[in-house]
């Protein structure tokens, strides 16, 4: 990277496969500026290479958007100092804005208060707060915790995903039992009456526009953008099921229904994403442990007295004070007192260290005996335990040498099976020449085939 090249680390939301990274790298990619794309599906980041003079936040996201995907973003509610009128309220509101990786900022007068949504890996509350100041505010500190705002995004998907899988498990189980159990003759006659089919169709609609309404959604939009990913194939086997049964259904076409069908393709594979994104979220557990070894409170000398702010408060030359048992909140150097340290976090060894004025401290190890007065010198991300942060999260999102050969196979796969189930289509119904058997007739059953090729093609989840 040259000096005028800029990274974002981008947390993307939505990706469920191989196909999902292909079409999240083009399609970034194809903003002006951007050099180089590397997506991980494991831990959901897209590391974007670019050249800040002609590439923009706002071009990226756009085109992810496009493709069927977003952004994990947090909100900030921040109750600010010293607005006097509606002309200070916009000036807060451009400085919070400007900031870099900021999506919306919005200053309220009425109540003093400010509302950032923001993107947490671009930007932190601790950068907020600092611009409230910088522009001749103050933030006030409400005394709660820092929200891990790309926790609560993923979570929030989490949330989505059970909800869906349940609505589909509602349904469908007793559309599929009460399928089965018909197929069996294990009802008696009713189960032929006409009424049941359009109880099966009370049953599968929901599960086909609601459940699976991202199916299409995120099919389409693959589409759009030029690339077809699995939920085309997901869309499609369950739409033949589903509209082939509505025919039966109206009297359009002969056999019966396969609304289970559809149904339990649909709900199955919402099973697999839940599961897949509740794995996927353990992945972050590394680097959430890692980040709460920091103490989330610091005591600080200011103004000839003792105070005690948010660790992410502190800036490099604040005299900080840590009491035995206590850790160190950042790195510095010791300008008072003396003490031992257990520094194992960092460097493995048990032995306590000894430290005097003049020695250096590291952030989050331990004050073990006496009282420490000691001036910071790293804070943020300067610190050795978020650079520590920084290597777990890029080796997490390294790829082996084999996943180039995975993402090139991605970008035909999807076309490759529509293809290959059209013609299995074609065979059965122009080649096969078999005839009818009960209700399944030659149509039915190269639909059957075709659909049964789309879906086993798709076991992405």
């Amino acid at each position: 990277m040259t000096n005028t090249t800029k990274q974002y680390n981008l947390p993307i939301t939505g990706m469920t496969c191989a196909n999902c990274v292909y079409a999240v790298e083009r399609n970034i990619g194809k903003v002006e500026g951007v050099q180089k794309v590397h997506v991980n599906l494991s831990s959901e980041r897209a590391a974007v290479d670019f050249d800040p003079a002609s590439a923009n936040l706002a071009a990226m996201l756009d085109r992810i958007r496009r493709a069927g995907y977003d952004v994990a973003s947090g909100e900030a509610d921040l109750a600010i100092k010293g607005l006097s009128d509606s002309n200070d309220a916009a000036r807060l509101e451009n400085a919070l804005a400007g900031l870099d990786g900021v999506l919306e900022a919005s200053v309220n007068i009425a109540n003093e208060r400010a509302r950032v949504r923001y993107i947490p890996t671009l930007v932190s509350q601790r950068e907020l707060r600092q611009a409230v100041a910088d522009s001749g505010f103050e933030a006030v500190d409400t005394g709660g915790e820092v929200e891990d705002a790309e926790r609560a995004a993923r979570e929030a998907v989490l949330a989505r995903q059970r909800r869906l899988m349940w609505t589909g498990v509602l349904f469908t189980l007793p559309l599929f039992l009460l399928s089965m159990a018909r197929d069996f003759g294990l009802v008696g006659m009713w189960s032929h009456a006409p009424w049941v089919n359009w109880l099966f169709f009370a049953l599968a609609t929901p599960v086909q526009f609601y459940v699976g309404r991202s199916y299409y959604v995120s099919g389409w939009k693959s589409l759009r953008n030029g690339s077809g990913n699995m939920d085309v194939l997901v869309a499609m086997g369950s739409s033949a099921a589903y509209f082939y049964s509505v025919a039966v259904l109206l009297g359009f076409a002969p056999g019966h229904v396969y609304f289970e069908t559809s149904a339990a393709i649909i709900t199955l594979i919402r099973v697999g994403k839940y599961l897949e994104a509740r794995a996927k979220g353990q992945t972050g557990a590394a680097i959430r442990k890692l980040m709460s070894l920091k103490p989330k409170q610091a005591r600080v000398i200011r103004d000839g007295q003792e105070i005690e702010i948010a660790s992410e408060e502190l800036v490099v030359g604040d005299r900080v004070v840590v009491r035995p048992g206590e850790k160190f909140p950042v790195d510095g150097v010791v300008l008072e007192g003396r003490s031992s340290a257990d520094e194992s976090m960092i460097t493995g060894e048990s032995m306590p260290v000894e430290k005097g004025p003049g020695d250096d401290v590291i952030g989050a190890t331990l004050n073990k005996l006496g009282r420490i007065v000691f001036e910071a010198t790293k804070v943020g991300k300067g610190t050795a335990l978020a650079q520590i942060i920084r290597l777990v999260e890029q080796a997490q999102g390294s790829k082996a040498p084999i996943q180039a050969l995975g993402d090139k196979v991605s970008a035909i796969f999807v076309p490759a099976v529509i293809v290959i189930a059209a013609l299995t289509f074609g065979a059965w119904f122009f080649l096969a020449n078999s005839p009818a058997v009960g209700d399944v007739t030659p149509f039915t059953r190269a639909m059957i085939n075709a659909v049964a090729v789309l879906l086993i093609a798709c076991p992405c989840a």
